[in-house]
């Protein structure tokens, strides 16, 4: 039996995708990853058994590219895990966020998530391998003023189902991680993201969501910069990525099992006042 183990991360160039490319390369995969730019992926490349690509996740034919690149170097062997990890947030009143970057947000987040998995299925099958879904529990528990990110997540959840019962008779397991609030990185770019909309409100946009947006701003980046450190949200994405059976879905952090828990449980009502205790929001 061959001693080769091979995973696929998009997005493997900084915040969890990173931590998962060191963390499945420490334990004897042969990890094949995406990056936006060389700059981007701060010596990533450099480490041992890790491969990286140049690949924007919203370009089909750059993705289908790259499998075709995994698929010389793995030969036979096929792919054991893909983990769609690539993603971008776009945060911001619905009313006042420009559709191109709600549609630009679409395009990575879920039409890349299908474009990457339909691109290595066939080495996928090969491996009776396992695909997992990096999605995040406001696909079941959406926001105010997280649209976007909320929709494409609350997409997947969706797509996961669809994939696992398609895929389930060749052998393909499939698995949504529903992530919670992460410090991975991400933080500074959501920062950074919250401030340009606070930047570009009129003056009618601002009175209208101003106070209300200014307190998730704060909300938000609190929330994230206590979140679950990269190290250990990666290893809780491996244990999923590998244990057995395949969990078809489940809670990364415990703020995220928690929350699950009460949207589970809890009425529209209670889970909008939740939503207000946890954003600041001032209720009308």
């Amino acid at each position: 039996m061959s001693e080769l183990r091979t995973v696929a991360v998009t997005g493997a160039a900084s915040g969890l995708g990173r931590e998962l490319a060191l963390q499945f390369a420490a334990v004897g995969y042969t990890v094949y990853g995406t990056a936006l730019s060389m700059e981007e992926a701060g010596g990533l490349a450099d480490e041992p058994g890790v491969n990286l690509s140049i690949v924007d996740v919203a370009d089909d034919a750059a993705v289908r590219a790259w499998a075709d690149e995994v698929a010389e170097a793995v030969g036979d062997h096929g792919l054991d895990i893909l983990i769609n990890n690539a993603g971008i947030l776009t945060p911001g009143p619905l009313e006042v966020l420009p559709i191109a970057e709600i549609r630009r947000e679409f395009d990575v987040n879920v039409f890349g998530t299908i474009s990457a998995t339909n691109a290595f299925l066939p080495l996928l099958r090969t491996a009776r391998g396992r695909i997992v879904l990096i999605g995040a529990m406001t696909g079941r528990f959406p926001l105010q003023f997280n649209g976007p990110s909320s929709a494409t997540k609350a997409a997947l959840e969706a797509i996961a189902d669809v994939y696992r019962n398609e895929l389930r008779p060749f052998g393909v397991d499939v698995v949504i991680a529903q992530a919670g609030n992460m410090l991975t990185g991400g933080p500074a770019k959501t920062a950074a993201a919250l401030d340009r909309v606070t930047e570009s409100f009129t003056a009618q946009q601002r009175d209208l969501y101003g106070e209300n947006f200014a307190a998730f701003k704060d909300a938000l980046n609190s929330m994230q910069g206590s979140g679950l450190p990269a190290v250990d949200a990666a290893a809780w994405v491996v244990r999923l990525a590998t244990e057995e059976p395949a969990p078809s879905r489940a809670p990364v952090g415990q703020d995220a099992v928690e929350i699950l828990r009460r949207v589970a449980s809890d009425t529209d009502e209670q889970l909008d006042a939740l939503r207000a205790e946890l954003l600041g929001a001032r209720v009308a």
